[in-house]
């Protein structure tokens, strides 16, 4: 993620896809719901009390996604703004911790109440002692697909800002479209939550349809559409949907840890589902059913939730099975410290923390310095 933020304009490969397709960026989101899967398995493994763990999951969730209020919400104002503060009628609902916190929930609370009671002594006996998983996992998949295809969406309109009073009309009137402009995904969160509690800098304004540095920010060109300047929240409703069964996938994997305790066996299994989840998801990809982050399409959900779990397994074999750990001593502290250094680095919290300090104006600060500032 720091990587992508930092580096990922001059990069276009690690950069985020404009809209349809993938890049290495687009893996960083699927791989760390995954992960907090995969970590609920052992949080969960032995409960005393299923209603104190429930409050506790809420209370988490509840904090993470306040967090993810205050750092994306607008408060702070860019790292080469000193000042701070957000309209309230403005503020930006959604954003990447308030999408990890619901996904972290939805996986909690199946884990808590969703878990059947049989021992476990098969590959076949996993599965029927969380088949509500898998159940929830597959409404949820449904639900998605049914809007994303069938919710008819109607002509819209929008301003640029509110200082604005000019508007763009945007010409609809389809069902399961999914390009930039008339997408489900969109419109239920316009709707829910109003274009204004959106994110003001859409991936989409990178297409070629929308800049003339494509895949980078750049001016509109002369017959640009009237969708370019539009607000669309990359972490919205719907397409959080789909970020709760990739996190279900990750604590699938974290149970064959915890009933299987041969290496064979528990590689065995991952690598098996991963391949039918990557195969799964290129082969819609072929079919039309496109790669998409910001739709975090049912196509992407399966190539994301595959290949995490063939880097699973091999970070597994790596260092469970061949006790190669000193490789990864620095990447196992910047697991146990991820929020932290999220906070600190790629909110730029930390950064926006010694640009408070400068002399005599602000441009005379260490930042700028070293070339991080303006």
């Amino acid at each position: 993620m720091i990587l992508v933020d930092d580096v990922g304009g001059i990069f276009p490969s690690i950069n985020h896809s404009p809209w349809n397709g993938v890049t290495l960026a687009d893996f960083v989101m699927p791989f760390f719901l995954f992960i907090v899967g995969v970590a609920l398995a052992f949080a969960y493994k032995n409960l005393s009390c299923r209603y104190s763990a429930t409050r506790k999951a809420v209370l988490r969730s509840l904090k993470l996604f306040l967090l993810g209020l205050f750092l994306q919400g607008g408060f702070i104002h860019g790292l080469n703004n000193l000042t701070y503060g957000v309209d309230v009628g403005q503020i930006r609902f959604m954003g990447i911790l308030q999408r990890i916190a619901i996904a972290y929930l939805v996986s909690a609370l199946c884990e808590i109440w969703l878990k059947g009671e049989n021992n476990v002594n098969s590959e076949l006996a996993v599965t029927r002692k969380y088949r509500f998983h898998w159940v929830v996992a597959f409404v949820i998949s449904t639900v998605y697909l049914f809007l994303l295809y069938g919710q008819h969406v109607p002509d819209w309109e929008y301003r640029v800002s509110s200082e604005d009073s000019a508007s763009f009309l945007v010409k609809c009137g389809v069902r399961g479209d999914t390009g930039p402009a008339c997408n489900a995904v969109g419109m239920i969160d316009r709707t829910l939550m109003g274009i204004r509690h959106l994110y003001r800098k859409p991936i989409y304004s990178r297409t070629k349809n929308c800049s003339i540095n494509s895949p980078n920010y750049g001016p509109l060109p002369p017959d640009a559409p009237s969708w370019c300047q539009a607000p669309f929240d990359p972490e919205g409703l719907l397409s959080s949907f789909m970020a709760i069964v990739t996190c279900l996938v990750g604590l699938h994997y974290g149970h064959i840890i915890v009933h299987f305790k041969d290496h064979k066996k528990r590689l065995n299994q991952w690598v098996i589902l991963s391949s039918c989840l990557l195969m799964l998801g290129l082969a819609l990809d072929l079919l039309g059913m496109h790669l998409n982050k910001p739709l975090y399409s049912f196509s992407y959900t399966c190539v994301t939730a595959g290949a995490s779990g063939f880097l699973f397994s091999l970070i597994y074999l790596m260092v469970d099975v061949y006790g190669y750990r000193r490789l990864t001593l620095v990447l196992e502290w910047m697991g146990m410290h991820a929020l932290s250094i999220y906070v600190l680095v790629a909110c730029n919290v930390l950064f926006l923390f010694v640009h408070g300090f400068y002399w005599k104006t602000p441009r005379n600060n260490l930042l700028r310095i070293i070339g991080i500032g303006k």
